[in-house]
């Protein structure tokens, strides 16, 4: 019996021992969860507000007074604008597919002349915390019309929450294994992207269309960050999805309110150059000119010749 005590304090050492290597080779996801049982939670967002783009500086928007003027086809320009948060940003790849697959939905209609994808860095500047001595955004997005001779600016704008707990669950086994294999981390993702088409002269907003989408997955500990990012990274996709074709919709409204009138914007067709209109009637008065003469000399000739024929 004498042993027995030895023993026990041989076994507690080594549960001990199990339990730190389990929670070390886990990359700590068993002690964080012990740390905050029997319940944790987290939330996280990343978004990208085009009320705060335009309006840095908390000044109320202006009046609906000025109606743009739209001269058919458009040069249109597009970009995402500058996302803050304290969740990672979008993938850049990420980004960069949904603009140019709205750039590919939209480029073949026949009032659109081309569309041109800006760098989001370019506004970068607009949405800089504290005050903003450089102007409001609209006056950023003016000298980006100018720089690139653009008509409009089609801006996309997003915002994506992520929501995650762990339950008693996560923490049952505490080793390895368990952390790998027992799925009790869920979290809920939701992502709202928005595009709005912008007239920087007037400042005015012409067209506006958003999607959404929500997703919800359960996942183990140690597979939680890579399944949040996976989840993040769908969810951005779907509702990207879902806002080309809302803003399909809206933009064929858009071309009937036109036809029909009722569209606050003034629409002409962009007509040849001056030079080229005026080169083309100088041509014309030549040639009708030349042709004048060669018929009056024709007749002069005529004239004569019948005068000897009765002499």
């Amino acid at each position: 019996m004498t042993g027995v005590p030895g023993v026990r304090g041989s076994l507690r050492s080594l549960t001990v021992l199990v339990v730190v290597a389990g929670s070390a080779l886990s990359g700590c996801t068993v002690m964080e969860g012990l740390l905050c049982q029997p319940h944790c939670e987290e939330r996280s967002r990343n978004s990208s507000s085009l009320v705060g783009f335009l309006y840095p500086n908390g000044e109320a928007p202006p009046r609906d007074d000025a109606v743009p003027e739209l001269e058919l086809p458009l040069r249109v320009g597009l970009t995402m604008l500058p996302a803050s948060g304290n969740a990672p940003g979008l993938d850049v790849a990420a980004r960069a597919d949904l603009l140019d697959r709205v750039r590919q939905r939209f480029e073949t209609r026949k009032f659109i002349a081309e569309i041109v994808v800006i760098p989001d860095y370019y506004l970068a500047t607009a949405t800089s915390s504290g005050a903003d001595t450089r102007g409001s955004g609209f006056d950023s997005l003016a000298g980006l019309q100018r720089l690139y001779d653009l008509d409009v600016l089609a801006l996309v704008s997003h915002d994506q929450v992520t929501h995650s707990d762990e339950n008693s669950l996560a923490v049952t086994y505490l080793t390895i294994v368990g952390a790998y294999l027992f799925p009790a981390s869920r979290h809920e993702v939701t992502t709202l992207v928005d595009l709005a088409v912008v007239d920087p002269k007037t400042r005015s907003l012409l067209l506006r269309a958003g999607g959404t989408d929500s997703q919800s997955r359960t996942t183990t500990l140690a597979d939680k960050a890579v399944t949040s990012r996976s989840s993040q990274g769908k969810s951005f996709a779907s509702a990207g999805d879902q806002m080309i074709e809302h803003f399909d919709v809206a933009l064929k409204q858009f071309e009937e309110n036109v036809r029909s009138g009722k569209a606050r914007v003034r629409v002409t067709r962009q007509q040849a150059s001056a030079g080229g209109s005026g080169g083309g009637g100088s041509i014309d008065g030549v040639l009708i000119v030349a042709a004048l003469g060669l018929i009056a000399a024709r007749c002069r000739r005529r004239r004569n010749e019948g005068g000897g024929r009765d002499a």
